[in-house]
């Protein structure tokens, strides 16, 4: 019976350590997301008025599709949103 008992914490313990890493892998990987797409947006927003300043209306709109474009990609999620706009407007 003790085998047994053994047995089954070793088990437990091994799955509480999966389940652990499991989830301090997914937390970094939301919070890495997160950062990427608030970043995305404040550089959308940034070449948005220095684009304006030149006289340039080219926009970029701040939405949920260019902030998960943003948060997928990084920073070459924005220059794709831009050479998207560029394209459209040739």
């Amino acid at each position: 019976m003790e085998k047994e008992a053994g047995m089954i914490v070793i088990a437990g313990a091994c799955l509480l350590v999966l389940f652990l890493v499991a989830v301090k892998n997914k937390a970094e990987f939301i919070l890495n997301f997160c950062l990427r797409a608030v970043m995305g947006g404040i550089a959308i927003c940034g070449v948005n008025m220095a684009l304006k300043s030149m006289g340039i209306t080219w926009e970029v709109g701040i939405n949920p599709l260019s902030l998960l474009m943003s948060g997928t990609l990084g920073f070459n999620g924005v220059s794709l949103l831009y050479a998207v706009t560029a394209f459209h407007f040739l």
